[in-house]
């Protein structure tokens, strides 16, 4: 049996039709249909139930395709193992974040691997937390860095730093020209940008507001955290942030809120037992150096 069978079953399985998974494999219809029925053959049962406008698979196929697809996973690992170089000459590292980093953590942090191994591949990807951890657990990415409060008990957990959200105001905003802390009543009459709903930090603004019944002003909602902090910068409408953004947007003032957003975890994030690949564990190694003693390590100091 040729790992090319098991990737059309696969490919026929996620599309339930021939011709659209003959598409994505980039192969004619005829030998799609024939390599699956050698494989039909090979296992002595049919695999896909074709009778009816959609291709769904058998009772027998489907108590053989989550061995395949683990299966096609593993091969897939074992072909990233032999790409691997100890020396770091060559490589590739899958990485996705939750969108806040982007802004003041993924840029240090790629530009000093890449300083240091600059044959090394960067695969970077911005996602909800609910998606890294579906990413990490399909073994879409190697690696994650968002926040310690993960579901999934197969997900590893490696704490990093604290980050509190706070109140940021850039332009001639009036709140540039204040250091006193704003309470409930006044950030009530703030008009904010928020990130929306799909953010995780979203949901700790809302329980935020719930927990001191604001009533908040929000003049806009956005699902680029670029996007607000152009708007925060021309002076009008405030946000609510993670303060650690000063490490590279200094330009723009923090406001402390009385009384002051929790903290909350930031945490690298792998799959248990996964294979982990040479370039990873350097990546993971250099974030860990560069937050105790590098360009990063006052993230520390902002959550105080």
């Amino acid at each position: 049996m040729l790992l090319r069978h098991i990737r059309y079953l696969m490919a026929v399985a996620e599309q339930g039709n021939f011709t659209r998974a003959a598409e994505t494999l980039r192969v004619s219809q005829p030998a799609l249909s024939q390599q699956i029925r050698q494989l039909e053959s090979e296992l002595g049962g049919q695999l896909f139930d074709r009778s009816g406008r959609t291709v769904r698979l058998t009772d027998f196929g489907s108590a053989y395709v989550d061995y395949a697809r683990r299966a096609l996973l593993d091969l897939e690992a074992g072909r990233r193992a032999l790409d691997d170089v100890r020396d770091l000459t060559r490589g590739h590292v899958r990485v996705a974040v939750t969108p806040t980093f982007t802004e003041y953590l993924v840029g240090p942090l790629v530009g000093q691997f890449r300083d240091l191994h600059p044959g090394v591949s960067i695969e970077l990807s911005e996602s909800p937390l609910e998606g890294i951890e579906t990413a990490l657990n399909d073994d879409q990415i190697d690696l994650g860095i968002g926040f310690s409060d993960v579901r999934s008990e197969d997900i590893e957990v490696e704490p990093l730093f604290s980050e509190r959200l706070t109140l940021v105001a850039g332009g001639a905003h009036r709140l540039t020209r204040t250091s006193l802390a704003v309470i409930p009543s006044q950030l009530a009459e703030v008009p904010l940008a928020l990130l929306t709903g799909n953010f995780v930090s979203r949901r700790y603004v809302d329980d935020y507001f719930l927990a001191h019944r604001i009533k908040p002003d929000i003049a806009l909602q956005a699902n680029s955290i670029s996007a607000v902090l152009k708007l925060v910068r021309r002076g009008e409408i405030a946000a609510i942030l993670p303060s650690a953004m000063q490490h590279e947007h200094g330009d723009l003032s923090y406001v402390p809120l009385d009384p002051p957003f929790p903290t909350r975890t930031v945490a690298l994030l792998r799959r248990r037992h996964a294979y982990r690949t040479v370039a990873s564990v350097r990546f993971c190694a250099l974030l860990t150096e560069m937050l105790l003693t590098g360009e990063l390590s006052n993230l520390k100091t902002f959550a105080a």
